[in-house]
């Protein structure tokens, strides 16, 4: 047996459940975590108050904790993390050498950029006699796991859902026992520290002002609240006025729950109770979608800058620059619209019915490059994840895995009065808004005079005029999807 070895530790922010970490010190005597804060990304980032960063930053200090109190309780002297602040190549080498490890183990990635900086990390490795192995840890089934009876990745989710429900049998849902082998945890090196978000140039935003726990406590939180609502799920899901889902989504982005506990949970619920059993098959059906799209992304990384079906990028969208800063604004007076993007801008969080809405809305309304979209969420989202966000806004725009035609539009006006019919939600985050009647406050713009002058309210002042209709813009997009010809939209 070798002597050592480093966990690489990436979007996997938890010591217990976790895939890399169990092979490791089932296979080694002295194991060591590592987590780099890779300047090749946020270097990329457009502003130095990042909420996600921040929200690394506290989980990996009770990560630290975790992993000395794991070895603690085995009786060990070991334990902790090593965080380092670089390129995740050149740290990553360094580090290994600096350890005399003989592999480095890693949680497996399927962002292209990712994948490409691993074959690096591994060459780089090889070239000095280390070894690198990743394991799967971040989804329940991974690239070729669900294929067609052909031996072909879906391109549909219902039929792929039902292939991945018969293969999710108890031992893909079974944790890894991290515990077992915790006395072989080393400790990191004496001088070792972990920087501060100031040392990383970063500083402080409103995170703690929000309700998003962080790390694994955290995560255990807001699963806990949300196991006895989690039979209500199915209904309750769709009304961002309430208080209806796990809010666990930047916790899986990050991995600071296992997605095999969220799985064997929802599970048991499907097999248990039967008024629990539609809400949690509802919930298991959510961890398929992000298990497809991660497929998706493995298969056809092609879609982070083209559309998954390709005629559909002779589609000729938009340029309209004052359209999308009203997008982006929260200005473009439909209020379902404007509240969800003011939720995003202030909270980095945006309810999952309205990640849809504003994306209709961008797509099909204002005829805007759904890749712009992609784009905005993934700076301001701190539970962006690609593969979930492109599947999302290429569902939105009808370029993506989807059997449904492209003249689905969603009304924005009829969402409103479905999904927040008392304007509950709207009133939380336009309250300029909030003396208006519930039968209007979905769309101000068709209030009388008199009645805008009762209630207080200047349209084109106080709140925007519409900057588009939505009738004549869904007539725009079936006249632009039509232009392509009939037997590349069929």
């Amino acid at each position: 047996m070798a002597s050592s070895a480093l966990v690489w530790l990436r979007r996997d922010l938890r010591c217990d459940d976790h895939a890399a970490l169990y092979h490791a010190l089932r296979r080694y005597p002295r194991v060591y975590c590592a987590f780099i804060f890779d300047t090749d990304i946020l270097d990329e980032l457009p502003s130095r108050e990042d909420r996600r960063v921040e929200f690394i930053h506290a989980s990996l200090l009770e990560l630290h904790q975790g992993l000395q109190q794991l070895a603690a309780r085995s009786g060990a002297p070991g334990g902790g993390l090593i965080v380092r602040h670089g390129p995740a190549l050149e740290c990553i080498v360094q580090l290994a050498q600096e350890l005399g490890v003989q592999e480095v183990l890693a949680n497996r990635d399927y962002e292209p950029q990712a994948i490409a900086r691993d074959q690096r990390v591994a060459q780089a490795l090889h070239a000095l006699g280390i070894a690198f192995s990743d394991y799967k840890d971040q989804v329940l089934l991974d690239r070729d796991e669900v294929l067609t009876q052909q031996g072909r990745p879906y391109s549909v989710f219902t039929p792929y859902k039902r292939a991945w429900l018969q293969r999710l049998d108890d031992f893909q849902l079974k944790p890894y026992p991290v515990d077992r082998y915790a006395h072989r945890l080393a400790p990191p090196p004496a001088d070792e520290r972990l920087p501060t978000l100031s040392d990383l140039g970063f500083g402080a935003t409103n995170l703690r002002e929000l309700p998003l726990p962080s790390g694994m406590s955290g995560a255990q939180r807001l699963l806990q609240d949300f196991v006895p609502r989690m039979a209500a799920y199915q209904e309750a899901r769709d009304y961002p006025g309430r208080k209806g889902v796990s809010y666990l989504s930047v916790h899986l982005r990050f991995g600071t729950v296992s997605i095999r506990q969220l799985a064997a949970l929802a599970a048991l619920a499907a097999r248990q109770a039967a008024e629990g059993c539609v809400g949690a098959q509802t919930w298991l059906s959510e961890l398929a979608w992000r298990d497809f799209y991660f497929m998706i992304l493995w298969h056809y990384p092609q879609v982070v800058t083209q559309s998954f079906k390709p005629e559909y990028d002779r589609v000729q969208w938009d340029e309209a620059p004052e359209l999308w800063q009203a997008w982006c604004e929260a200005r473009t007076g439909y209020p379902l619209v404007d509240a969800a993007m003011r939720q995003l801008l202030q909270t980095g969080y945006m309810h999952n019915r309205l990640r849809m809405v504003v994306a209709s809305f961008l797509t099909k309304d204002l005829g805007i490059d759904w890749r712009r979209g992609e784009r905005f969420f993934a700076q301001h989202l701190n539970d962006y994840d690609l593969a979930a966000n492109n599947g999302g806004w290429q569902w939105a725009a009808s370029t993506g895995c989807d059997a449904q035609p492209y003249f689905r539009i969603f009304n924005p006006i009829t969402q409103s009065q479905r999904f927040d019919p008392d304007g509950t939600f709207i009133r939380r985050y336009l309250p300029e808004l909030v003396g208006l009647p519930d039968a209007h406050i979905h769309f101000p713009a068709a209030m009388k005079p008199v009645e805008l002058a009762a209630c207080g309210l200047r349209l084109g002042v106080d709140y925007p005029l519409p900057v588009v209709d939505h009738a004549r813009a869904r007539q725009r997009t079936l006249m632009r999807f039509s232009l392509l010809p009939e037997s590349e939209i069929s």
